[in-house]
């Protein structure tokens, strides 16, 4: 003789309560659905990976690119709200040497797309900032930054230019600083 109690029958247009209760934690941006893409174009894995965990922790979308064709093509194809561009690059050298990209030239290359001639840019880099900042912004950068990049300054900088009212998730300094370089 069994002892164990038996289940019950399942009204089948009843969908039983879950057995667990998990917790929503929901930003702002996903609240109404329409996250923030953020496009991070630098030659550095360090970089990409450090704004991409900064970034993805005040609850953006982030998209990386290591160089000036990915980053175009990118650009076109998920049409991120900003861009963070790096200056600096190696000569393509996966094209036979191919085009030689540099931050400018993807900005022109941006510029003349329909998907992202609007998109604002953020030029980041570890070059001289007085032979690159009024040339940046002459073609067309929202904003300037130099590496080591203040994370503060940087996610206030997004903020503003996205429209972004809401307030960072984490604390500020949960990501250090990022490392010079180019």
């Amino acid at each position: 003789m069994n002892t164990w109690p038996q289940p019950q029958p399942v009204n089948p247009g009843t969908i039983p309560p879950p057995l667990i209760s998990m917790p929503m934690a929901v930003t702002a941006t996903e609240k109404n659905g329409n996250r923030k893409k953020i496009l991070v174009v630098d030659d550095s894995v360090i970089i990409l990976k450090t704004l991409s965990m900064k970034l993805k922790n005040q609850g953006y979308d982030v998209l990386t690119a290591e160089d000036g064709s990915v980053a175009v093509s990118t650009a076109r194809r998920e049409r991120p709200d900003l861009i963070l561009l790096d200056i600096s690059f190696p000569p393509d050298v996966a094209h036979g040497g191919g085009v030689p990209w540099d931050g400018f030239l993807i900005m022109d290359w941006l510029r003349r797309m329909d998907e992202a001639k609007d998109i604002p840019v953020f030029i980041i880099t570890g070059g001289d900032p007085e032979r690159y900042k009024a040339r940046s912004m002459a073609a067309g950068a929202a904003g300037f930054f130099q590496k080591p990049i203040n994370n503060d300054e940087l996610l206030v900088a997004i903020r503003q230019e996205l429209g972004d009212d809401q307030a960072p998730e984490g604390p500020a300094s949960s990501v250090p600083n990022l490392p010079s370089g180019q």
